[in-house]
């Protein structure tokens, strides 16, 4: 006989691959009001890797990332050492060593990728927060972060200008103005 407990974990990559598909679907609709339709359709396809969808099912929790749950156990988390290093919409991407000062340091992102940051926040702020989603959530997650000297400051201001902005006006005038931006 089969115990619960192993019941419920063989369901977990179930549960994972259909949490990551729904994430991925959300930032292609952001991404294509976004006017980068094409980004939205290469975003995050490294979490169906083994290096990342294997970590992300054994760590599954359906409220937030897999990666917080491996952190808090490991004290890092190696599927997203993986993810970070390969997408390059996470700010952390965008760090590199400088040799003037001989210090790791923040590298502005190109616009389009401020962009699909944005797309992916929002995409996930509706996917583990459901039905009490607000336009504020993307920001107050942003908040976790802000002013840490953790991304480039043109790309901070950026992507808080656009949080600010969705949680002020909303998605239609936040991704009518994006449209504006040059990519």
């Amino acid at each position: 006989m089969i115990e619960y407990k192993a019941v419920i974990k063989m369901a977990y990559p179930i549960k994972h691959f259909l949490t990551i598909t729904k994430h991925r679907h959300k930032v292609i609709a952001n991404c294509a009001r976004a006017g980068i339709l094409w980004q939205g359709l290469m975003h995050d396809l490294s979490k169906y890797s083994f290096a990342e969808f294997v970590p992300g099912a054994k760590f599954f929790q359906g409220t937030r990332s897999p990666n917080e749950r491996e952190r808090e156990i490991y004290g890092c988390s190696r599927a997203w050492m993986h993810h970070k290093g390969r997408n390059r919409h996470h700010y952390e991407y965008w760090n590199d060593y400088n040799p003037k000062t001989k210090q790791i340091e923040n590298v502005e992102m190109p616009v389009k990728y401020v962009i699909e940051m944005f797309c992916d926040r929002v995409a996930a702020s509706k996917i583990y927060n459901g039905k009490s989603y607000r336009d504020s959530d993307p920001f107050e997650y942003f908040g976790r972060i802000r002013g840490k000297h953790r991304m480039h400051p043109n790309t901070e201001a950026l992507l808080e200008k656009l949080l600010i902005m969705l949680r002020d006006e909303g998605e239609e005038k936040t991704f009518a103005y994006i449209r504006t931006l040059k990519k």
